[in-house]
Formats: C-alpha cells, structure tokens, sequence
C-alpha cells in the first residue's frame, strides 16, 4: 500500500499511537538503524570508509543503531554538540576522504533556527562534496516547510522514516532532500492519518500485471494505435513503438506522416506501420490510442490536429495524448467514464494553464489539479523530479522511482508508449489509475537500474529494460 504524505505534529501522534500499542523506542530506533545501515551499504563498496555524524536527539540515535551493521566498512563516528571542537573533529575526519557521510544531525524536531557553530559544520559538510545518506530529514531543513533553518545537509539520499514529511516535497528543499525514499517497515503502527498526496512503493505492484491465462490469443491483449513522427522527429515515434511493446498489447499500429514513413517503418518489425491521411480509422478496430510523440514540425497537417481533437472529445475508448498533441486538446466535455490520459512536463503544463513552468512547479499539486479539471476530468501524469499521478478530485500519487538521468531526450516518448501498451490491454482497463501509475514507476525504475550498471545508457537501453524491473 501507498504511505501518505504527513506533517510533523501527524508524525508525532503517529509515534504516540505506536508507543501506545506496546511498541518501544528502541526497538523502532533498532529497525530504522538497520535501514539505515542496508542504505549505507548498497551506496558503498567493502572496506570502504563511512562517517556518521550523530547528535543528541532520537535521528542521532537512528545513525549510532546503524554501526553495528557495517562490519564489512570502516567507520568513524563523530558525536556532535556543536561546539567549535566538532568543527575540528570534522575537519580531520573529512581529511580520511570517507565515500559516504550518514547525517543523523538532527530530525523533526528541529524547530528554530541554527546557530553559528552548527551553521559552520552543516557547511563544511557540504563543502566536501561527499556523498550524504540523512536520516529522516536533511539537518537544519524544517520537515514541514521544506526551508532551511540558517543552513542544511545537502542529501544525495534522504531515508524517511514511516513516511514522507510535507516539506521534503517542496520545491525549495529539493537540492537538500536529494533522492527521498521512504523506511516504511520500522516496527510502527498503522499510520493514522491520510493524506490527499500518497507516496508510491515498489510492492504496491506486486500482483500487477496479472498472469495471463493459457488459453488466449493476441486479440484478448488490446490493439494499440499511435499517431506519431513527423520531419526531423521520427524518432519518437520509433521510441514510443518499442515502449508500447515492451507493455506486450496484442497489436500495435503505427500511424505516421508520409514524409517519414521510409525512415520510420524499416526500424520497426513486429509494429505495424501505416502512412497516416484523414482517411484512416482511427476507433473501429482498437482499443486504445496515443497521440502525439514527435507530432512537432511546423507543417503538421491541419487533419490530424482536428482528429487528436475528434477523438479526445467523442472516442469511448482510451485515449492517451502527449508532446506537441497536448496544445491541440479541446477543453469540450469527454464522454462519462472515457479514460483520458495527458502526460505533460512542468512547460507543457504551463502552456495548458497559460502559465509559466516556476508557477507550476511552486504548486504541482495544484497545477494538475488544474489540468485535469480543464480538460474533461482526465488522468495527469505531471513529470519531473516526483511525478505526480491524479486528477481534479480524489487522491494524487508521487512516483517514487527514476533519476536525474531521465531527462534525455525521448524519455517520455518511451514513458508514453510504454502507458499506452498498458491501457490498450482489455484486463488492466478495469483499474486505469493502478495501469498508469506502474508505467510511470517502471519507467523511472529501469533508468535506476541502468544507472546502476553503468552510466552511459540511453533511451534504446531504457525502453530494452521496461517491464523487467521486479516490484519489491
């Protein structure tokens, strides 16, 4: 299950309800330092050399429970009050080059500004440009604001515990918070609370897709029609094709411009390839459509603009849009029940709201939510650092896999396909929010495990490894 998003004080009654339950702090303190202690290792190599920084508080003694863990590294502990003594102690630890800092300065509690002293070590801390694992919160950012108090740990990696706080998705506390995952298993009890905003794990998808019976045919898997490429970018249109496939529909057709058909369909084996004209039946024989990827020259017929709009308006079935389509969408009702999908970045969002991407990205939440409500009530998949997942009403789901490296040119070509071979399938119809949501962690989980193998992979690499990527 998703974990919701919650304030300091929900988490503080959230620690009160588990105490309540016969739980104990040390044995949760126990737990997270395990946590704490596998993160450390995966970001390492054996023998190397790991500087925990601990202060007096409960994160101090989540970072001191992970020691004892790291038998195979050599690691030194530095017990911080702040005094100018630490600064010295820092200095002469830094000097020993470790690979990985854990932070476990301070936590939630924090709740006034820094002083100089720690001022000064949370900056030589981020001067050394080690790589940091915090625990829980980046020292000295407010959990609830996402502002730094006087100064902040610059993360590589935050691990949460129990759940995401509401500032470490601000805007202002990404280049502190780093990539945030969540310790979700520490011995807690059930959280409480709910939240509008949920943060996606891994074995959320672990029955998803389901297996396939034996008895069925490639018509019982759904027939994929994509209207994309155009001059100068057909790529995408190749790039959206393999991402479709590798969601393994029954069929997929793809309907390209005459003037890049020669240069798209001998790239293309098991995708079927038809020159696109206002003639061609885009509803009769499939049961989902995308539109959109590589539809970016200035010459684009004014037919097919008027088809994307035909069919976002009056289709029963799916229909997915993205790119350069998303600029054509009518803000016409869509027939009830219709399943519309629009996959925009933070600029494309902007030009639908006829805003400006700073205004978007200040208030994602609020920006698809925007979105949605203008064009028929549809499914928005906001991209960026923490996608979002949702629509006008009900709850929006953060995607919690992908890395910097996504942004390459093609990425969400490959996402588009890759969620449209999905919703074509009749079977994942019934739950198109759970469909649209594994396509997009997927996608950012195979570019994890590719930057992981090696770090000059590209898009034909990305959409090689979609669907392989194991959900826990």
């Amino acid at each position: 299950m998703p974990v919701p998003v919650i304030s300091i004080e929900q988490m503080r009654d959230w620690e009160r309800a588990t105490w309540s339950a016969g739980q104990t702090e040390a044995e949760v303190i126990r737990r997270v330092g395990q946590c704490v202690a596998r993160r450390a290792l995966a970001l390492t190599q054996p023998g190397d050399r790991i500087l925990i920084l601990a202060g007096r508080g409960h994160n101090g003694e989540d970072a001191r429970a992970a020691r004892e863990h790291l038998a195979s590294r050599t690691v030194e502990m530095l017990d911080a009050a702040g005094a100018a003594a630490d600064l010295e102690k820092l200095n002469a630890l830094l000097k020993l080059r470790p690979a990985l800092l854990v932070d476990g300065l301070f936590g939630i509690g924090l709740n006034r500004p820094l002083g100089p002293e720690w001022i000064s070590l949370i900056e030589r801390v981020n001067e050394a440009r080690i790589p940091t694992l915090t625990v829980d919160v980046p020292s000295g950012l407010n959990a609830d604001t996402g502002q730094p108090q006087g100064a902040a740990v610059k993360a590589a990696v935050t691990l949460t515990v129990g759940a995401p706080k509401t500032g470490l998705l601000a805007e202002t506390a990404w280049p502190f918070v780093g990539r945030l995952e969540v310790a979700s298993e520490v011995g807690l009890a059930p959280c409480p609370h709910q939240s509008e905003l949920q943060w996606t794990l891994p074995e959320d998808f672990a029955a998803f897709p389901p297996a396939r019976t034996a008895a069925t045919h490639k018509g019982s898997y759904g027939h994929l029609a994509i209207v994309a490429g155009s001059m100068g970018y057909h790529g995408a249109a190749v790039l959206a094709s393999r991402g479709a496939q590798r969601a393994r529909p029954g069929l997929i057709t793809l309907h390209t411009l005459e003037s890049v058909y020669y240069a798209v369909a001998p790239q293309l084996d098991a995708v079927m390839v038809a020159i696109w004209s206002p003639a061609s039946k885009l509803t009769s024989s499939y049961s989902a459509i995308l539109a959109g990827p590589g539809l970016a020259a200035a010459d684009i017929p004014d037919p097919l603009k008027m088809t994307t709009r035909h069919l976002w308006r009056d289709a029963l079935l799916p229909v997915v849009v993205d790119a350069s389509a998303l600029d054509w969408l009518p803000l016409d009702p869509v027939p009830r029940n219709a399943v519309r999908v629009i996959t925009p970045h933070p600029g494309e969002a902007a030009r639908l709201l006829r805003g400006t991407p700073a205004r978007v990205q200040a208030n994602r939440l609020a920006a698809l939510r925007d979105v949605s409500r203008r064009f028929g009530n549809s499914w928005v998949v906001l991209k960026g650092h923490q996608t979002l997942i949702g629509r006008s009403t009900g709850e929006v789901y953060i995607n919690s896999s992908g890395n910097p490296y996504l942004a390459q040119g093609g990425s969400g070509d490959v996402l588009a396909g890759y969620l449209a071979g999905l919703v074509a399938q009749p079977d994942l119809q019934a739950d198109p929010l759970l469909a649209i949501r594994y396509a997009v962690w997927q996608h950012g989980a195979a570019a994890d495990h590719l930057q992981a193998l090696r770090a000059n992979w590209e898009m034909a690499d990305l959409a090689a490894m979609l669907g392989t990527i194991k959900c826990q």
